[in-house]
């Protein structure tokens, strides 16, 4: 198998149908029997089980309330040499798995992530999405520049290499992670990329749910997310919810 696709999910039957979809429609420009779903099932009580077996995906079921270790879980479980990340509400772009083979088969990339764009758009959310970005911008400048997220992927072995995502941190683990995947990419001569011509079109949920202004009028849980080691704020804003 050349390519495994982890996507974690907690409750995601309003969504993880069209994740998989999308995954199996870029599998078919990258060759469908190279790419294998797997779905990180965490403490689901609705459908998603049953709509990700409807996709022959592989579900594992991890039932921490850490984003990392439900993760790591889902990499454990593949077989791929290539791995990729996609949230449960989110889609990846046709040529997303295409354009993701050419960069590592380059040699010049480490990995990666790609850039997000939201399904609805607002001046609340364009505003919310600013004030996140100031937040982040130290932890980025001191790693030499602009880390996307969205959807990681490397190869398995550097996965492995840099201890895959760290699970001491219940939020901000997917920034941790591309910082430590860049860092050993500066070590061998790689650059960390973002894929140029796909995307990830990410669900507004977070904002429908709280409302469009609520990280910028609830400021200071916002920063204590942003500590990545703060356990209420990380379960009043993700793993409570829903």
């Amino acid at each position: 198998m050349q390519f495994s696709v982890i996507i974690p999910a907690h409750n995601e039957e309003r969504y993880i149908g069209k994740a998989l979809r999308s995954v199996r429609s870029a599998a078919k420009y990258a060759a469908p029997d190279t790419v294998e779903i797997i779905v990180a099932a965490n403490r689901c009580t609705d459908r998603t089980v049953d709509i990700a077996q409807q996709y022959d995906a592989k579900v594992i079921r991890n039932d921490s309330k850490c984003i990392a270790a439900v993760r790591n879980s889902g990499v454990r479980a593949a077989t791929g040499e290539i791995i990729v990340t996609l949230d449960a509400d989110s889609m990846m772009t046709k040529y997303s798995l295409v354009e993701i083979k050419s960069l590592l088969q380059s040699g010049d990339y480490i990995g990666g992530g790609a850039n997000p764009k939201f399904d609805r758009m607002s001046v609340g959310i364009a505003f919310s999405s600013l004030y996140v970005a100031m937040h982040l911008l130290p932890v980025m400048l001191r790693s030499g520049g602009y880390l996307s997220g969205a959807m990681f992927w490397c190869c398995r072995r550097d996965f492995e290499q840099i201890g895959g995502f760290n699970e001491s941190l219940v939020s901000l683990e997917d920034l941790d992670f591309a910082r430590r995947l860049k860092q050993l990419g500066a070590e061998r001569g790689q650059k960390y990329g973002t894929l140029k011509d796909s995307y990830v079109l990410t669900s507004s949920r977070k904002f429908d749910e709280f409302g469009d202004w609520y990280l910028i009028r609830n400021r200071k849980l916002t920063k204590r997310i942003f500590t990545g080691t703060d356990r209420s704020a990380a379960d009043a804003f993700y793993y409570d919810v829903r």
